[in-house]
């Protein structure tokens, strides 16, 4: 039977776009050539952006029930304690959700799998993409499973989501620019005692050894990611746990008693030169890889999810012409490139080794660090980069004014208190959003167009959020603001949808 998408990969990204396309009435099919969803724990942090688009799916209440909010991050020096800085306040005031959310990509598979499953749709374990072609309306692809059947499958469009290792990306011929970095690190999750399994972030800057122990629960158990810089990176066969300096961990007082998962790896910062070509796109780890600083691959994939699925639906269901699916690679990949360029500057820092980095990471920093995190702006910064909040598409196709502090392309700040300008954010569509009242000829624009109007009486929370009084928000379906006008006149936004080809 055709289909309109054929999702190739079912981690995280390809489980969340086949969710939201589902959910919009698209006809999908996702394969992954896995034999079902992970085992380990990998990607662990979800961001406050995440949890933020997560409502349109009702997935938030679960994520943040199953998962762990981990209250601080401790700095180490030789063994010893140096700095704790709390984010209890970090994010408050900027989002629903401020705090640094752990929840091990295993877990979060499952539920994905499991709301997938309630939609009628079960991922094709066992299965892998053998090639694929662009024909006259849609692609052709030959699907096998792991017992060598081949069987193929027709589609509108095809969305790889099938890691680094991506045979999308290979197959529209993308090049993966970027590079390695030369240190091998380890990962493993282990139950441990000590003061590092408290339920917080522990990070050792030491001299030789670089470690840092991320919370999974309350309980002690707790991800290890540490790097192999002696002989032993080079030597031939994989290490064991067994072969990995014990300086780190002894100096942080970490008692390991059991090891549930462990592994090396080499960390790539790639790009890949385009994330669509024709009916096919490139999303995840398969459009680009970074460090692992900050928490951000997973979010940033399940957020080219989310971007993409609005706009497939949009024009599967002729709300839209097929040029909106240009501003797919526009929007995500300067995106991708900011972040992976963010991200290869901390880790060169974290991961350095020489005296003078040594000096900085274990002298200088210990000391300037908790200093700026006091400071509101420094929070501030943080909190927004981290988080994703401050991502927007200012300078794309699909922004245009400004009303206050809010640019088209901005993601809608949040003003919480009694009129919560996020709650009707848990739908998937078009909706314009008025603050201070909704003029008559606004009113009339969004009833002939079956657009939801929603209108707050303006109080301090919208002004602090930096929104206007008597201005008019038109929002997309992933909850961006596409056009910010100070007067809400309806040309405006006929002007703006038109142009772009845009019938919501």
């Amino acid at each position: 039977m055709p289909t309109d998408v054929l999702v190739v990969g079912a981690g995280p990204t390809g489980l969340v776009l086949a969710l939201w396309l589902t959910r919009q009435g698209v006809k999908v099919r996702i394969v992954d050539e896995a034999s079902g969803p992970g085992q380990q724990s990998r990607a662990l942090a979800v961001q406050a952006r995440t949890l933020e688009l997560y409502r349109q799916a009702d997935l938030t209440d679960a994520v943040i029930a199953g998962g762990w909010k981990t209250a601080a991050v401790n700095l180490w020096v030789a063994g010893a304690p140096k700095a704790r800085i709390a984010f209890a306040d970090f994010g408050v005031g900027l989002t629903p959700y401020p705090f640094l959310h752990i929840f091990p990509q295993d877990a979060h598979e499952r539920l994905l799998v499991e709301r997938l499953s309630g939609l009628g749709v079960e991922v094709g374990w066992n299965t892998e993409l053998a090639a694929f072609l662009e024909t006259a309306d849609g692609v052709s692809a030959r699907l096998r499973t792991s017992g060598g059947h081949e069987a193929a499958c027709e589609a509108r469009f095809i969305c790889g989501c099938d890691g680094a290792r991506s045979a999308v990306r290979a197959g529209i011929g993308a090049t993966f620019p970027g590079g390695t970095y030369r240190q091998t690190f380890y990962v493993a999750d282990v139950e441990a005692a000590g003061p590092p399994a408290n339920g917080e972030l522990h990070v050792g800057l030491d001299e030789s050894d670089f470690l840092a122990i991320f919370p999974i629960d309350g309980a002690g158990r707790v991800r290890l990611i540490g790097a192999i810089r002696d002989s032993r990176a080079d030597d031939a066969g994989d290490p064991r746990f067994e072969d990995v300096s014990r300086r780190a961990i002894d100096h942080l007082e970490v008692e390991v008693r059991q090891v549930n998962w462990f592994s090396t790896y080499r960390v790539h910062h790639r790009v890949a030169d385009r994330f669509r070509k024709g009916r096919a796109f490139l999303l995840g780890d398969a459009a680009h890889i970074h460090s692992p600083v900050g928490g951000q691959g997973m979010n940033t994939g399940i957020g080219d999810a989310i971007n993409l699925a609005w706009k497939l639906a949009a024009v599967l269901r002729g709300k839209a012409a097929e040029r909106l699916l240009d501003s797919y690679e526009i929007e995500r990949q300067a995106f991708a490139r900011r972040l992976v360029a963010t991200t290869d500057r901390v880790f060169t820092f974290a991961a350095a080794q020489g005296p003078v980095a040594d000096f900085l990471r274990t002298r200088l920093a210990p000391l300037v660090i908790p200093q700026a995190a006091r400071l509101d702006a420094v929070r501030d910064f943080l909190f927004r980069t981290v988080s994703q909040i401050t991502l927007n598409y200012r300078d794309g196709p699909l922004a245009a004014g400004r009303a206050g502090a809010v640019h088209g392309g901005d993601r809608l700040p949040w003003a919480g208190g009694e009129h919560d300008n996020f709650a009707p954010l848990a739908t998937i569509g078009w909706q314009v959003h008025a603050y201070g009242g909704s003029p008559g000829p606004l009113r009339d624009w969004c009833a002939a167009r079956g657009m939801p109007l929603h209108a707050f009486a303006f109080g301090k929370a919208h002004a602090d959020a930096g929104l206007v009084e008597g201005a008019a928000y038109l929002l997309r379906p992933d909850t961006y603001v596409a056009l910010a006008s100070p007067s809400g006149a309806t040309d405006e936004l006929d002007r703006f949808l038109a142009e772009r080809g845009l019938l919501p």
